[in-house]
């Protein structure tokens, strides 16, 4: 597995995302269990999670939970899996998605996923979405009060705009880790916060990285490219997908969702798979 640095430690270039393990639609136990099991065995250890990823309020701290008991019932070694969590959304009881970005309400839900993930520091402690109630300012000043604490090894922000990025870097004294955004090839968006992040040195996690092309039914026209280069090469076009993510920058970690041990499987080959400057390029046009 080749690897990329968030902060001063080296992480898998791909990343697990937990998500799909613990919203509608999530698999059994078991299968949820094996997934993060066939993520270890392929060389993964890094593994994105939250404590809003569950089913309504009523499960709140589900993948966190799920996520700490499968990497504690590993038979390997696992002292350099770094865990990824995020704090300030809400659910509500029907299910429906909240914000809450108080300072007082970040330190208490870092200290909730403490407890869950078992660990005296969390490796990467993200702030999950601005909350247009409460100023961009006071919210990364409670993540970084807990990492001038200790109880997290590493800050990043999750959703945030260039100048937000920039103001938080600011307020955590340079020491802004990872930027989580939406970037795929539906979602394009993000580019400048991509740019930001390289020109920083700031990784950063492209969060549903397979979006547009995760399902047979979207690879018409507009994604063909990734069809044709999959089919040239004999792999998937998802794989191709992360490839061309990994080749845009050394700071871009993708963090595919997974639910089936075979899927983060093929995503965490695309590592090995090197694409020409003439396949990149019909990429990005795709």
């Amino acid at each position: 597995m080749r690897t990329r640095r968030i902060g001063e430690t080296q992480v898998s270039a791909i990343g697990l995302g937990g998500m799909p393990l613990s919203i509608e639609g999530r698999p059994d136990e078991q299968r949820a269990v094996d997934t993060i099991h066939a993520a270890l065995d392929a060389g993964i250890n890094f593994i994105d999670t939250a404590d809003a990823y569950s089913l309504s309020a009523a499960d709140f701290g589900h993948n966190e939970t799920l996520i700490a008991n499968a990497v504690a019932s590993y038979s390997g070694d696992t002292s350099d899996v770094l865990i990824a969590t995020k704090g300030g959304h809400t659910r509500l009881p029907d299910g429906g998605w909240g914000l809450n970005g108080t300072a007082a309400y970040i330190k208490q839900a870092c200290e909730a996923s403490l407890k869950r993930l078992g660990v005296e520091a969390i490796g990467l402690y993200q702030f999950h979405r601005p909350d247009p109630k409460t100023p961009i300012a006071e919210s990364v000043s409670a993540v970084r009060d807990l990492l001038d604490e200790g109880k997290i090894r590493y800050a990043g922000v999750s959703n945030f705009n260039p100048e937000e990025i920039k103001q938080a870097n600011e307020i955590l004294g340079g020491r802004l880790a990872a930027v989580q955004n939406q970037f795929s090839p539906a979602f394009r968006s993000s580019e400048p916060e991509l740019e930001l992040c390289d020109e920083l040195g700031i990784a950063f996690l492209p969060w549903s990285p397979l979006g547009g092309i995760s399902k047979a039914g979207a690879l018409g026209a507009r994604f063909g490219a990734f069809a044709e280069i999959g089919t040239a090469r004999d792999v998937s076009p998802q794989r191709v997908c992360l490839a061309w993510m990994l080749a845009k920058s050394p700071v871009v970690i993708p963090i595919p969702g997974s639910s089936r041990p075979a899927s983060i499987q093929d995503s965490a080959a695309a590592v090995d798979l090197v694409l020409t400057a003439e396949e990149i390029e019909a990429l990005d046009k795709s």
